[in-house]
């Protein structure tokens, strides 16, 4: 077992984390292996306020005492990230999974003011990009959107979609080992 870490999983817009989605599951996971997980519901999923996601991501982003800090962070909580700049809590890993593009984000007006002002400038952690092809949320493929301009690490998941129950993702082995193991590959599911 490696030594204890700390977990803080973000949702997606329209999540209430329900037990089929893969980050119900690796949260479990995660605290079955003696590790701190941080998986908080976000204020109105359905409707979110960009403020209000930033105020969450700071009071739950608080550094531990000790110990690494990782971050996942699932489609439009990547997007709070990347728009988070002085407020982005100091992490050792970034997990950036299935993020919407700006052009999809801006066209769904519950969370058009996600879609602005996105600093691509990620600093500190080390950050990997993981998402689907065939991403109706980003049909553009997200490493043309994200991982190109910031230079991230990038895994490429052959039919995943958005990553997402609804693309036949529930439990993802894969992302668990990179939680544990910073230099595995994400896959699909095996």
């Amino acid at each position: 077992m490696t030594a204890p870490q700390t977990f803080l999983l973000l949702h997606g817009f329209q999540n209430h984390r329900p037990p089929g989605h893969w980050q119900h599951w690796l949260a479990g996971e995660l605290r079955a292996r003696g590790h701190e997980v941080r998986y908080p519901q976000l204020p109105s999923p359905d409707a979110p306020v960009l403020g209000e996601w930033l105020d969450a991501l700071e009071e739950h982003g608080k550094r531990p005492a000790s110990g690494e800090f990782v971050v996942l962070a699932h489609s439009l909580s990547v997007l709070l990230w990347l728009r988070a700049g002085a407020r982005r809590p100091e992490a050792d890993r970034v997990l950036l999974v299935a993020p919407p593009s700006p052009g999809v984000t801006a066209s769904i007006p519950e969370i058009a003011a996600f879609a602005d002002g996105l600093d691509l400038a990620e600093r500190g952690a080390t950050a990997r990009l993981v998402y689907g092809d065939g991403d109706a949320y980003c049909p553009e493929g997200a490493a043309f959107h994200y991982g190109t301009p910031l230079g991230l690490d990038t895994d490429l998941v052959p039919g995943g979609g958005h990553l997402n129950p609804d693309s036949g993702l529930g439990p993802w082995p894969a992302v668990l080992r990179w939680c544990e193991n910073p230099d595995a590959r994400i896959t699909g599911t095996e």
